[in-house]
């Protein structure tokens, strides 16, 4: 039964590694944008995740950028 907890544990630390190396690697590919008002934006609709034709653009027409909040979010 002790050799079970062993396997047991040693499982756990392996795949406590393996996402603390997953994050790292995530971390170091986030890049930051900055947003200014008068920026032109082009705005990303999930929605069409869905459908399977390839030709249809998730991104819709540039909006220009009017507000900056403190938080990060954007008025457009």
């Amino acid at each position: 039964m002790n050799e079970w907890k062993e396997i047991k544990a040693e499982v756990y630390e392996n795949f406590r590694r393996h996402k603390q190396k997953a994050k790292l690697f995530h971390d170091r590919h986030i890049h930051s944008k900055e947003f200014f008002p008068g920026q032109k934006v082009q705005l990303y609709d999930s929605k069409l995740h869905h459908f399977s034709d390839k030709l249809i653009s998730r991104w819709t027409d540039p909006f220009i950028i009017f507000h900056v909040f403190p938080h990060g979010a954007i008025g457009i």
